[in-house]
């Protein structure tokens, strides 16, 4: 009843309060629905993780990238330290403490947290060169700052040792650089008596100067003529000219005499001292003011001479030995307070080479005069018996202690000495690529060794859209054309055509890529693996995109780019039965106590992929080049022990510059004794092949099976002495040139 009544009466003072006003038309709205309240948002503020900024000041670290650190200090922290001391304060550690970029490692263990204040703990731990793990528990305290946790930095967070500006300081003794030897146990490298050798041109007696040269001729090796040039621009000048350094041992016979001369300067000086080897070997030198802390951190003494090339480099781990090194913990005042590792001193290991001495120096005075490589390899085992870049440098001129080398530096020489030609040049290979195109072409199915081709000027296939190519005979007047021609005879004669006609014939039958495939199978395009020695020259082998491209690679020329070292591997290759061996500098290493940790062994590294059948040809094809009175490198005295083959190459370079000459070849037939080996010969815009690659590498032969020279070169006076080493003579002052029955005219029968 209550209810009702209450209802009655709202109804009737609604209706009350609604009679007072005019009622709208229509039907009436509904009233609008009231929303509700709004409960007041309540947002919850983390605060940022404090261990995510201790790993970023952390991994900045790791990256050696103080600036970064620095950066995430608080702003009390920056006032207190300058970023100059604070990046010191890290240098100082890593330095004295020898740990390698990158040899840092941490791990967060636990945070503690508070409303504007935070700590993190984490293990730090320095991998030393000398002293292991160094390996340390450290609390790091940050604060808040704009939102941001900042590290609140404290001479602990280096160390806890090195609380209250305590410095780290390491005392190393490095040992004895080991020697290095060749396969006999001749010395190429080790701590000898020296003496620098140098002239005062003002202070030549005339009457006396063919005397002093040849005198100087007989205690340095270095021809007369070949002195001279080193003051015959300035014949006045009354100052030092350096002419070399030999040692005391080759010079001391003629000391004597030599020390009488006015002119001459002898200055004696004891160093690691190499003999006459060049960037196979490589080389030592001081460290550089900005190298320092670089070379510290990995452990060496400031003080030292550190390796930069050859095998100086690849044995670094073997001849630098192990140095000795105290870690003292100092105060700021420099007294000693603790130390925190030490290791004993280790001497070094000796290296003994694959090299020959003998023949490495005699191939290095064959290629004297030209930019190029030689590379000579034992065929059947791929041990390096020489290894020649050119022009080669003095490695004891960069020893301080050489008075030499305060006047000159190979660093200086534009010619590039300390570019190794024979492992990092890369160079087209012109006709010796036809090689690998008879290969592919014998293993297509396409071609047999009974094809003949008629092997004329010009190369027309490519017409009537593309160029006409040439035959190297079309650039001779009195050379005609080799005309028809098996394949066997088209690689002896090195008739363009022939290859330009396979590699055509490939590519339209849609085997473009045969020859690219059959010259990578070859080794080439790829580093050999060579152990001994830093390898860098991969190379390059393309693939045609167009005919043009076909013809250009199927004579080794386009963007075919090989280096010395592959090509004496692919032919040790075809001389050995197929067997591509990798080529290895080292035949064993010796530590203090003679135990060999380190002994030579043949390494196959792949087979060349052809048949017998197809390997056999090439051989005899190669036989034919020096055989055959036809063949292009058949006019020189090629009468040695053995069974020779070879092949010659003359590959363009383009624009004015003349061609590179190369030569290659094996010997087979050899003994014990007299092992058989690969000769490989680059002289870089020189011109043909057959014309001054072929002489040199018949020079190598020469010193290999005979102990010495035995003819001139055509551009030689005297063997060793070029014509163009000559001062300018009036005309009837020149030099005779020796008969020389074998080199003929001086002229080539082909590429």
């Amino acid at each position: 009843m209550k209810v009702r009544l209450w209802s009655v009466l709202l109804l009737l003072l609604v209706a009350g309060c609604a009679s007072s006003t005019p009622a709208p038309t229509g039907t009436p709205p509904l009233p609008s629905p009231t929303p509700p309240l709004a409960e007041p948002a309540i947002r919850v503020t983390r605060p940022p993780d404090p261990a995510e900024a201790a790993r970023a000041y952390l991994t900045a670290w790791q990256a050696d990238d103080y600036a970064a650190m620095y950066r995430l200090l608080s702003s009390d922290s920056q006032r207190t330290i300058s970023e100059e001391t604070f990046t010191n304060r890290y240098l100082n550690l890593v330095v004295e403490a020898a740990v390698p970029p990158g040899e840092l490692d941490f791990e967060i263990l636990s945070t503690a947290l508070s409303s504007q204040t935070a700590s993190v703990d984490y293990r730090l731990t320095l991998r030393s060169v000398h002293f292991g793990d160094l390996s340390r528990e450290v609390r790091m305290a940050l604060q808040m700052e704009d939102g941001r946790w900042r590290v609140v930095w404290n001479e602990s967070l280096l160390l806890p040792e090195l609380a209250g500006g305590n410095v780290l300081r390491r005392l190393t003794l490095p040992p004895e650089r080991g020697p290095i030897y060749d396969r006999d146990g001749e010395l190429l490298v080790g701590v000898a008596d020296a003496y620098a050798i140098g002239i005062v041109p003002a202070q030549i007696d005339p009457d006396l100067e063919e005397s002093m040269l040849n005198l100087l001729e007989d205690g340095t090796g270095l021809p007369a003529e070949y002195i001279f040039t080193f003051y015959q621009d300035s014949p006045e000048a009354d100052f030092y000219i350096p002419i070399t350094d030999v040692p005391a041992e080759q010079l001391n016979p003629v000391f004597n005499a030599l020390s009488s001369y006015d002119a001459i300067r002898i200055s004696p000086f004891t160093a690691r001292y190499y003999f006459g080897t060049g960037i196979e070997i490589g080389y030592v030198s001081a460290v550089q003011p900005e190298e320092v802390d670089f070379y510290t951190r990995l452990g060496y003494l400031w003080a030292e001479r550190v390796p930069r090339a050859g095998l100086e480099l690849w044995a670094d781990p073997y001849l630098g030995g192990k140095r000795g090194a105290t870690l003292f913990v100092d105060s700021p005042d420099g007294e000693v307070i603790t130390t925190l590792g030490e290791t004993p001193i280790g001497p070094s290991d000796t290296v003994y080479t694959t090299l020959d001495k003998q023949l490495q120096l005699a191939a290095q005075k064959a290629i004297f005069g030209f930019r190029g490589a030689i590379v000579v390899l034992e065929r059947d085992t791929g041990r390096v018996l020489a290894m020649v870049s050119s022009p080669g440098f003095d490695p004891n001129l960069f020893e301080p202690e050489n008075v030499n080398a305060l006047w000159t530096s190979p660093l200086n020489d534009p010619e590039n000495p300390l570019f190794n030609r024979a492992s990092r040049g890369q160079y087209p290979l012109g006709s010796v690529f036809k090689l690998v195109t008879m290969a592919a072409a014998l293993e297509s199915g396409l071609f047999t060794p009974e094809d003949t081709y008629d092997c004329q000027y010009e190369f027309t296939e490519l017409q009537p859209d593309g160029p006409i190519l040439y035959d190297w005979t079309a650039t001779r007047e009195d050379e005609p054309p080799s005309g028809v021609l098996t394949l066997p005879e088209g690689l002896m004669r090195s008739c363009n055509p022939w290859f330009f006609h396979i590699g055509l014939r490939l590519f339209r039958e849609g085997l473009g890529n045969a020859i690219s495939d059959m010259a990578r199978g070859f080794g080439l395009g790829s580093p050999t693996g060579i152990i001994g020695l830093p390898e860098e020259g991969a190379g390059n082998i393309p693939e045609p995109i167009e005919e043009l491209d076909a013809t250009n690679i199927a004579i080794g020329q386009g963007d075919v780019q090989v280096t010395p070292l592959q090509v004496a591997t692919f032919v040790a290759a075809i001389g050995n039965g197929g067997t591509l061996f990798r080529p290895q500098m080292v035949e064993r290493i010796v530590d203090p106590t003679g135990k060999e940790i380190f002994s030579f062994e043949p390494e196959v590294i792949g087979t060349l992929p052809v048949s017998p059948e197809t390997l056999t040809v090439m051989q005899e094809a190669m036989h034919m080049v020096i055989d055959d009175r036809r063949g292009t490198a058949s006019q020189y005295n090629w009468s040695f022990p053995v069974e020779l083959a070879g092949k010659t190459g003359t590959a363009e370079v383009g624009g004015d510059l003349d061609p590179h000459a190369w030569f290659v070849l094996y010997t087979d037939g050899g003994s014990e004794e007299k092992p058989d080996i690969a000769v490989v010969v680059i002289a870089e815009n020189s011109g043909e092949g057959s014309q001054i690659a072929a002489p040199i590498a018949r020079r190598v032969l020469e010193v290999y099976y005979r102990g010495r020279p035995g003819y001139k070169y055509p551009w030689e006076v005297r063997i060793g002495v070029p014509e163009d080493l000559l001062p300018e003579q009036p005309e009837e002052e020149q030099p005779e040139e020796e008969d020389d029955d074998d080199e003929g005219d001086g002229e080539n029968n082909g590429l």
